[in-house]
C-alpha cells in the first residue's frame, strides 16, 4: 500500500477531487483583475489615516540635526533593535536609529488595537530574552508587554541616547566623492553616514481597500494600526464604552481582524463584519508562563527553541516538539510520512501532503460547525483553500463572537469585496448597511511594489534609483545588498528565507549584516557591495526556486502570500530561498566562516 493510500485510509472520508474543485471555485470568484492594485496607499487624500500619531505629543518640535556618524539604522522596531544589538556585539557603536514613532516598538508601537497579540509563542517571538533575562508573562504576549519589551531592549543596549525619534526619512542618496549616504528627513536634518541599514520590517505601512466612495463616508473611520481610543473609549484590553450605542463596520477578516472583532463585538451596539475570504481559525489556548519551567532553561535555550520551530515548519524531524501549539500541530498534520512509509517520488509526496492538508482543513471547517450556531453564518466562515495559502490564525474568541445577537457577518465573496461606501455606510450585495463607524482591518503593504513598501527614496551610485534598478525584479546578494548601492543593507523579506517567526528571521539577518559591516570597518575599506557576478548567481538561484513554487501559489485563494493571485509579480515576497530559514542560516554561517566575504567587493581606504 502506498503512502497516499495509507493516509487516505486513516482520515475522514472526503473526495479529494471535489475538494480541489471547490478550492478552485472559491479562488476564482475572489480573483480581481487589479490584483495588489486593489489597495490604496495611505498618501495624498488618504494620508490622514497614517499621519496622525495617537501616542505622541502633537506639539513636538525640534531643531534640525546636522551630524556625521558611521551607521544609520532606519526603523526602531524589532528588526532595527536587533541590528543595533548585533552591531554592538561586533564592537560597532557609532550609529543612530531613526524612527517615525515617539518610541521604539515599530509594529507594536503603532498597532495597539484591542486584543493585539503575537501569534507565534512569546518564548520564540520576543527577541533577546536570554540577553535581558526576561520571562514573558504568557505563552502569547499581548501588545502592552511586547511594546514594553521593545523599551526594555532600548534601555539595555543604551539605544535611547542614539535614537532620533518622531522623524521620517524621506530619502537616502549616495554621495560618491564623500563616500557617504546623505539622509534627508521630514525635519530638515542633515545626516551623513557611511552605512545605511534599512530595518523597516514587513508590517510598516498600512493599506486601505480601494472601495469606491471610501472618501465620502461622513461618519468616523480609522485603520486598526491607528486605533482611535478617543472615539471608542477603553484601551487594548477592551472597555470601549464609546461604542455602546454605535453601529460599527469592520472591513477585513485577516490576522488583525481575528483579534479585533471579539473585542468590538463585546462593546459595540451593533457590529457588521465584512468578509471576502475567511481565515483559518484554530485554537489558541494561551496560558501563563510557569516560572519553575522557565527557570530550568539552559543557556542557548531561545535559539534552540527557535530552531526547533523552524525545523518543524520545514518538515525536518525533531526529537521533541518544544513548542507544542497550533502551529506545530499544523506542521505535523501536513507533513509527509517519514521512514519506511515515506513517499518514493516527488509526485507521491505532493499528493500525500495535499491529502493531509485537506484533512487538516476539514478539521478546521468542522470546528466552525461546532462553535457557530447559525448554519449560514457557519458556512460563510469556512475556509476553502490549502492551509498555508493564508497565514493561519489562532483564537478562542473569534468564532463564538458570531453567536452574539449584535453581530452580523456580511459575506462579500461573490462581489469580490465591498461594492462601495456611501456617506451613510457600506454597500454590499446590493444592500446599504448604515453605520456610525468604519474600522479598516485591511493589513499592510506586504505584497505591494518595493517602493510603496518602503515609502522613501533610495538613490545609489550615479543617482541610480533602487526602484528603477529593481524594476524587473529584485537584484541582491542574499537579499541584503545590491550592486550600485555601496554600504547599503536591508532587513526584511527580499530574496532570502521567509520565517513564520519573523523576529527569528530578523535576528539572523541582523547578525549577518552586522558581521559584514564590522569586517568592512576592520579591513579598513571605504565601501562594500556585491559583485555583479555574485548578484547574478543569487538571482538565478532564487528564480529557480520561484518557478518551483508557482503551482502552489497560483492555486491559492488571493492574499498577500501570492500577491493577490498574481504570484509572478516582482515583489521580493515571492522570490524566496525556498529550502527554508534553517538551510539559509547554514548557508550564511558557511559564508562567514569562509572568511573572505565571497562575492563582496571592498574598495578604497576609509
Amino acid at each position: 500500500m502506498s503512502a497516499t493510500e495509507d493516509l487516505a485510509a486513516s482520515i475522514p472520508t472526503f473526495n479529494p477531487d471535489a475538494v480541489r474543485e471547490r478550492y478552485r471555485q472559491e479562488r476564482d470568484k475572489r480573483i480581481r483583475d487589479n490584483g495588489p492594485d486593489q489597495y490604496l496607499e495611505m498618501a495624498g487624500t488618504f494620508a490622514h489615516f497614517a499621519e496622525e500619531d495617537p501616542y505622541a505629543d502633537p506639539g513636538f518640535t525640534r531643531e534640525p540635526i546636522a551630524e556625521d556618524f558611521d551607521i544609520a539604522i532606519i526603523g526602531g522596531g524589532f528588526s532595527g533593535l536587533l541590528a543595533a544589538a548585533r552591531l554592538i556585539e561586533q564592537g560597532v557603536s557609532s550609529f543612530r536609529i531613526i524612527e517615525a514613532g515617539a518610541d521604539f516598538g515599530g509594529t507594536w508601537y503603532w498597532n495597539r488595537y484591542p486584543g493585539a497579540q503575537c501569534d507565534t509563542e512569546s518564548y520564540c517571538y520576543l527577541p533577546l530574552l536570554e540577553e535581558l533575562g526576561y520571562m514573558p508573562k504568557e505563552k502569547y504576549s499581548y501588545v502592552n508587554e511586547i511594546f514594553e519589551h521593545s523599551q526594555r531592549v532600548g534601555r539595555k543596549y543604551g539605544l535611547y541616547e542614539r535614537a532620533i525619534l518622531q522623524t521620517r526619512v524621506q530619502s537616502v542618496d549616495w554621495d560618491e566623492p564623500l563616500g557617504r549616504w546623505r539622509i534627508s528627513t521630514n525635519r530638515n536634518d542633515t545626516l551623513r553616514v557611511r552605512f545605511v541599514v534599512m530595518a523597516l520590517g514587513t508590517t510598516t505601512r498600512a493599506k486601505l481597500p480601494g472601495i469606491p466612495g471610501i472618501d465620502t463616508f461622513e461618519g468616523h473611520s480609522f485603520h486598526t494600526s491607528r486605533w482611535d481610543y478617543g472615539y471608542t473609549g477603553g484601551d487594548n484590553t477592551g472597555g470601549m464604552t464609546g461604542l455602546a450605542d454605535k453601529r460599527v463596520a469592520v472591513i477585513g477578516t485577516g490576522a488583525t481582524a481575528i483579534q479585533v472583532i471579539p473585542r468590538v463585538a463585546a462593546d459595540a451596539g451593533e457590529l457588521f463584519v465584512f468578509q471576502r475570504t475567511p481565515s483559518t481559525v484554530d485554537w489558541r489556548r494561551n496560558r501563563p508562563t510557569d516560572p519553575d519551567w522557565f527557570g530550568t532553561q539552559e543557556p542557548g535555550w531561545q535559539r534552540r527553541r527557535r530552531e526547533n520551530f523552524t525545523d518543524q515548519a520545514a518538515g525536518v524531524p525533531v526529537d521533541e516538539d518544544l513548542i507544542d501549539d497550533g502551529w506545530t500541530r499544523i506542521f505535523k498534520a501536513i507533513s509527509a510520512p517519514k521512514g519506511e512509509n515515506r513517499p518514493k517520488t516527488r509526485e507521491e509526496r505532493n499528493r500525500v501532503v495535499e491529502i493531509a492538508d485537506m484533512a487538516k482543513m476539514e478539521e478546521l471547517r468542522g470546528r466552525v460547525d461546532t462553535v457557530v450556531a447559525d448554519p449560514s453564518t457557519a458556512e460563510a466562515l469556512k475556509p476553502w483553500y490549502r492551509v498555508m495559502c493564508k497565514r493561519p490564525t489562532f483564537n478562542d474568541e473569534f468564532l463564538p463572537a458570531f453567536n452574539r445577537t449584535n453581530v452580523t457577518l456580511v459575506d462579500v465573496s461573490e462581489s469580490k469585496g465591498v461594492e462601495r461606501i456611501t456617506p451613510k455606510g457600506v454597500v454590499a450585495n446590493g444592500v446599504e448597511h448604515e453605520v456610525d463607524c468604519i474600522i479598516y482591518a485591511t493589513g499592510f503593504e506586504i505584497s505591494a511594489n518595493f517602493q510603496r513598501r518602503l515609502g522613501l527614496e533610495v538613490n545609489g551610485r550615479d543617482g541610480l534609483s533602487l526602484f528603477d534598478h529593481w524594476s524587473e525584479g529584485l537584484q541582491t546578494l542574499h537579499g541584503f545588498t545590491s550592486r550600485g548601492f555601496p554600504n547599503w543593507f536591508y532587513i526584511g523579506v527580499s530574496q532570502n528565507a521567509f520565517n513564520l517567526n519573523m523576529t527569528s528571521m530578523f535576528d539572523d539577518q541582523a547578525r549577518h549584516i552586522a558581521y559584514v559591516i564590522a569586517q568592512t570597518v576592520e579591513r579598513g575599506a571605504r565601501t562594500v557591495e556585491p559583485s555583479e557576478g555574485a548578484v547574478n548567481d543569487w538571482v538565478s538561484l532564487i528564480n529557480g526556486f520561484r518557478v518551483g513554487g508557482l503551482d502552489f501559489l497560483e492555486a491559492c485563494t488571493p492574499g498577500y502570500y501570492n500577491n493577490e493571485g498574481a504570484p509572478k509579480g516582482g515583489s521580493g515576497f515571492f522570490g524566496a530561498y525556498t529550502p527554508g530559514p534553517a538551510k539559509f542560516a547554514e548557508l550564511l554561517e558557511a559564508w562567514r566562516a569562509e572568511g573572505t566575504l565571497p562575492g563582496m567587493e571592498l574598495q578604497g581606504t576609509a
